[in-house]
């Protein structure tokens, strides 16, 4: 079994190749911007565009153009690759009579930047941003060419870490191992996660068994509070948690400043911080027929913290 991988040499794409390679034994075939790397296991989106290359049993779409919190890219970025990339290679897909599966990687901004409750595949998508509508875009495309004979899984994951990544948890593990007091005190807020473990666990259940075509929420089954990172990670690092309880409009007028010069702290990044985001993960559970997910938040959370220390 041959099985087409793009975004393989990102955070999710190198873990799921390496995942399904111990764990299934399956060839796979990763996909590149790198024109001077074709051979047997990796080629480059020209190559797979312009030939006759067939035969995968299912195509991994990882690729993507990930959320930016600087805003240093132009909207049209975010579709040309988010939307317009995914669109030519379900084409291929499409073409690729042999191929019995599809599986996008999507987001959970492709139907909100902040929910109440929590959040279900029903949800009525709203995204706000660029790289939401982006995703969403391509979701409706791929929705709206589904074949009757085939396979094609639409995930959304919510924030998704695991050893390598960064992103806002290196940001709050970073100040917190190093003693600097935690300003955010007097935010009370709670969110889903979801780690890569966890998330590859869920991707080769797709690959071993039956999945209705569709659309599915990832999160792992606990939700944590950032108090309870603040805490994971002051342990971890075998410091003494130090929390301010600044005011929340203190906070936000630094954050403004923030959006204009270069410090750690924008209001995107502090909405990020701090919003309640719960997802739900009932369905694809139910789906794959899965009791509880391999590791809990808690233990995927120290795992990545731990790489960070290491790091």
């Amino acid at each position: 079994m041959s099985i087409l991988i793009t975004g393989s040499t990102g955070f999710v794409g190198s873990n799921l190749a390496s995942y399904i390679k111990k764990e299934l034994g399956h060839s796979i075939v990763k996909v590149t911007r790198n024109q001077d790397q074709i051979d047997g296991e990796v080629i480059s989106y020209d190559h797979l565009f312009s030939s006759n290359v067939i035969g995968f049993s299912s195509y991994f779409h990882l690729a993507g153009k990930a959320h930016d919190l600087k805003n240093k890219f132009d909207e049209s970025e975010y579709f040309k690759v988010n939307y317009e990339l995914t669109k030519r290679l379900f084409d291929r897909f499409l073409e690729d009579k042999m191929a019995q599966r599809f599986i996008f990687i999507s987001s959970v901004k492709a139907v909100a930047d902040s929910v109440e409750g929590d959040l279900r595949e029903d949800y009525s998508p709203n995204p706000v941003t660029a790289y939401g509508r982006s995703k969403l875009k391509a979701e409706q495309y791929i929705q709206d060419n589904l074949p009757d004979d085939r396979t094609v899984v639409i995930l959304r994951p919510c924030m998704i870490h695991g050893p390598g990544n960064k992103g806002n948890l290196n940001l709050l593990h970073s100040m917190i191992s190093k003693g600097v007091p935690w300003p955010l005190g007097l935010y009370d807020n709670t969110r889903s996660f979801l780690s890569i473990d966890n998330l590859c666990y869920v991707m080769k259940k797709i690959l071993d068994g039956e999945i209705q075509s569709g659309v599915y929420n990832v999160a792992d089954d606990e939700t944590l509070s950032t108090m309870e990172l603040v805490s994971i990670i002051a342990e971890i690092s075998n410091k003494r948690p130090r929390i301010w309880n600044v005011p929340k409009s203190l906070i936000r007028m630094v954050a403004k400043v923030g959006n204009v010069l270069p410090i750690p702290l924008n209001e995107e990044r502090l909405d990020k911080l701090t919003e309640n985001y719960l997802v739900s993960n009932k369905k694809i559970k139910n789906e794959l027929g899965i009791n509880r997910m391999p590791i809990s938040a808690k233990e995927g959370m120290i795992k990545t913290l731990k790489d960070f220390e290491s790091s």
